[in-house]
């Protein structure tokens, strides 16, 4: 997919901001196995926004699309569970990693990772409430409504813009979103990789305890 400058003024309606940036290359390719847990362990471009102990057993690394349906259905559903069941309890470590699928998602990914600013805590809470009006600021105006959570969250109008526009920013998502299509051949999402060991889609609670808990144990 060849995300153009003319497809991110359209898809956002921007006014004077979508002039200013010009999207990188998201490539998408057919599944395959991951080579290793090692090639899904360490972060790329963009350090790893994560919760629980680094040192943890079981690692969890999730790659979403903040357009999906899919994936605002599992952080609504799924993922309470996993972080109140092994998250919050230390048993075991979750990185969410950003796989945008088309334009929005790539603004809301980038929103998501100003307002954090390299916090962890922040930037599950901003992704979780990017999920939950998800069909709000994807079906209406974007950029209003991403300019709305940014100053609620404590952003200005201009920072605001200023990460909109962050061609910097966006390289790095779009590299990474690269380097999981090609070597980790992730083609859909939520795509989850538990200790290397890859899961596709909306899998339920019960589906990640059967796959957690004997790794706990061994």
């Amino acid at each position: 997919m060849i995300i153009t400058r003319r497809a991110f003024t359209a898809a956002l309606s921007l006014t004077g901001l979508a002039a200013l940036v010009g999207f990188s290359r998201l490539e998408l390719i057919s599944d395959a196995l991951a080579q290793s847990a090692a090639d899904v362990a360490k972060p790329q471009s963009l350090p790893d926004m994560a919760l629980g102990p680094a040192d943890a057993k079981v690692t969890i690394v999730e790659y979403a699309s903040m357009t999906c349906p899919h994936c605002a259905a599992f952080n609504e559903q799924v993922f309470p569970k996993i972080k109140s069941e092994y998250i919050d309890t230390g048993k075991i470590r979750y990185i969410f990693r950003e796989f945008p699928l088309d334009i929005k998602a790539a603004a809301g990914s980038m929103l998501s990772r100003c307002i954090a600013n390299g916090d962890s805590n922040k930037y599950f809470a901003v992704t979780d409430l990017l999920f939950r009006s998800q069909s709000d600021w994807v079906m209406k105006n974007t950029t209003e409504s991403l300019t709305r959570i940014g100053k609620q969250a404590g952003l200005s109008q201009q920072q605001v813009e200023d990460c909109l526009k962050d061609q910097s920013l966006l390289d790095k998502i779009a590299a990474d979103q690269k380097y999981a299509s090609e070597v980790l051949k992730v083609d859909s999402t939520p795509t989850f990789f538990i200790n290397g060991e890859k899961i596709k889609g909306e899998a339920s609670i019960e589906e990640f305890e059967k796959r957690i808990n004997p790794l706990l144990k061994s």
